[in-house]
């Protein structure tokens, strides 16, 4: 199987403290840590670590950051012929506030303005596909490359470029704050015909297979013509970062490997639920082997 993930590169410095910082305080910790990060760039990374054969679509800038992301891929084996070094361009770069408390992750981000195409001409082969908006011009040029290829959309951030490019994928992984803009209906946990009215929504709209995620919730979807609540699994968290982007890229390997649509799900969330109990994003990323012997811990 062969992956192709598009989307946005950054650097991620994470700061973990025991409580949310009080303004105008000094606080020191033992350590940080520091790795790339982005949504498709973090499911290209898991891909690669879990054993597929996966290249990265994204641009980074000729500075320290830009280096560190691409020594990330080298080191986990992905293909970066495609990850483009852009002169006179900073790479995105963010700084995360991890409360070990609780596990919220407040995030600063320094992003220059979006580059809708890369500058190579893209021919590619695909069996499998992972978009999150970025660089959309050729997220699009590739999809339409690769008809039969089993592609997901990791779909946060309501604009234009999404709502065109889901209409182009075989899955719409979509967060809860994004299907409430989009359908303009506010989730209420304890009355499932709100879920129910949002995903109708973003069916009719995308017609194509669609799934909430509802954060410790689960994840809403349909199976067989009825509507399930999948669950996740419950940890303590330390540290949330990235565990959007790391159930995307756990779904589009299961997915890929052509496992059922609720186990799918079930694995993701277990994928991204282990992921919140340690620090960082992308160096929080389970083995396939914890994930899969999971359920016989428990």
């Amino acid at each position: 199987m062969k992956a192709v993930c598009i989307g946005h590169s950054t650097y991620d410095t994470t700061l973990p403290l025991n409580e949310y910082p009080t303004e105008n305080l000094k606080y020191r910790i033992e350590k940080k840590v520091e790795c790339g990060g982005g949504p498709a760039s973090n499911g290209a990374y898991l891909l690669a670590k879990w054993g597929i054969s996966t290249s990265i679509l994204s641009i980074v800038g000729d500075d320290y950051y830009g280096k560190k992301v691409i020594e990330d891929f080298q080191n986990i084996g992905a293909d970066i012929k495609y990850l483009e070094t852009k002169k006179n361009h900073a790479t995105s770069s963010s700084y995360i506030i991890a409360n070990m408390q609780n596990g919220s992750r407040t995030i600063i981000t320094s992003k220059r303005n979006p580059i809708r195409k890369l500058e190579q001409d893209i021919k590619i082969e695909a069996d499998l596909i992972l978009i999150d908006g970025e660089h959309p011009e050729t997220a699009k040029d590739v999809l339409l490359q690769n008809k039969k290829a089993t592609s997901i959309l990791d779909a946060g951030r309501l604009n234009e470029d999404t709502k065109m490019l889901g209409k182009l994928v075989t899955y719409v992984v979509c967060s809860k704050d994004f299907a409430e803009e989009f359908a303009n209906i506010k989730i209420d946990y304890n009355n499932q015909d709100t879920i129910v009215k949002c995903y109708n929504e973003l069916k009719s709209y995308f017609k194509t297979n669609i799934i909430i995620t509802l954060e410790d919730k689960g994840s809403f979807t349909e199976i067989n013509g009825i509507y399930e609540q999948i669950p996740s699994i419950k940890v303590k968290a330390i540290d949330s970062t990235g565990a959007g982007d790391i159930f995307h890229g756990a779904f589009a390997y299961f997915i890929g490997k052509n496992y059922p649509l609720k186990e799918a799900i079930h694995y993701a969330s277990i994928t991204g639920a282990i992921s919140v109990t340690r620090i960082g994003s992308r160096y929080s990323i389970p083995d396939l082997e914890e994930v899969l012997n999971y359920d016989d811990i428990i």
